[in-house]
């Protein structure tokens, strides 16, 4: 399975997505941003329905907004999703955004959204605790009326590393599940210790290769800057394989020519590897 977010920067077009069946993809976890899904554009939505209607490509997943504007939040903080935010008002605000996307289950059935607990960089607080479980709790029960399951990811904030996503479900009893994000973990406290902590919950994943320093999303085995080890990762992943698909979440590289074609490559390779 692949993420939308390889191409997160341009249109998601039907033609995309016919390529992506074309290469032998079962399913895709959709990304959304305003540039790339416009879940409030009704034309773009019901292009996308059609499709999924007649295609054996499954929508395996959504990932939540994360900005309102369509060049990543850079137009201001004001932009940035986070239904840990302080003021009431706008963690509703968010909320109801948030809720906008997952009516996309509507036209396009999804089984999960997979979201962020707080923003990038972060500080863990009580306060953002009890805001996320209030939102997470409305957005938990909205979510389960469309058949769609909500999924935390483990992200580089003060609030979701492996074991603060588990000390928010002891606090707050909401027994939400995961999404394991490979990048992630080996940014922060390591894959191996993180999987560990989060493997009983582990319900999808996000698989993308880095430096250890930035979260550059790079295509795993192939790009030259990645330092995961990836013998040692897939061992830890085929563990609980039964629990979740391989989904790459990966960043466009401007110069690979058939980006397509190096993920079907990258999935051989992860599969072939003892």
């Amino acid at each position: 399975m692949i993420s939308t977010h390889l191409i997160v920067n341009h249109r998601l077009t039907v033609a995309w997505l016919a390529k992506a069946e074309q290469a032998g993809l079962s399913a895709v976890e959709i990304f959304c941003a305003p540039q790339h899904l416009d879940y409030r554009n009704k034309s773009q939505v019901a292009e996308l329905g059609h499709f999924f209607r007649d295609s054996q490509l499954k929508l395996h997943s959504l990932h939540a907004p994360m900005y309102t504007d369509d060049i990543w939040g850079r137009t201001g903080p004001h932009t940035h999703i986070n239904i840990t935010e302080q003021s009431k008002a706008l963690r509703i605000q968010w909320v109801d955004e948030i809720k906008r996307a997952i009516e996309l289950a509507e036209v396009i059935p999804f089984r999960y959204l997979i979201q962020h607990l707080g923003v990038g960089e972060q500080e863990y607080s009580e306060f953002a605790v009890e805001a996320g479980f209030r939102s997470l709790e409305e957005l938990s029960v909205f979510a389960r009326g469309m058949g769609v399951e909500i999924l935390l990811e483990n992200t580089p904030n003060g609030l979701s590393s492996a074991e603060r996503l588990e000390l928010f479900n002891r606090l707050t009893h909401l027994n939400l599940n995961y999404v394991f994000d490979t990048g992630h973990a080996h940014l922060g406290a390591g894959i191996e210790h993180e999987f560990e902590i989060m493997q009983n919950r582990i319900r999808s994943l996000h698989v993308h290769d880095n430096d250890g320093k930035a979260d550059s999303h790079l295509f795993p085995t192939i790009a030259e800057a990645g330092t995961i080890d990836w013998t040692k990762t897939m061992q830890l992943l085929r563990a609980r394989s039964a629990q979740y698909p391989l989904l790459l979440e990966l960043r466009e590289v401007a110069d690979m020519q058939h980006p397509l074609t190096e993920v079907t490559r990258v999935f051989d390779t992860l599969e072939a590897l003892k």
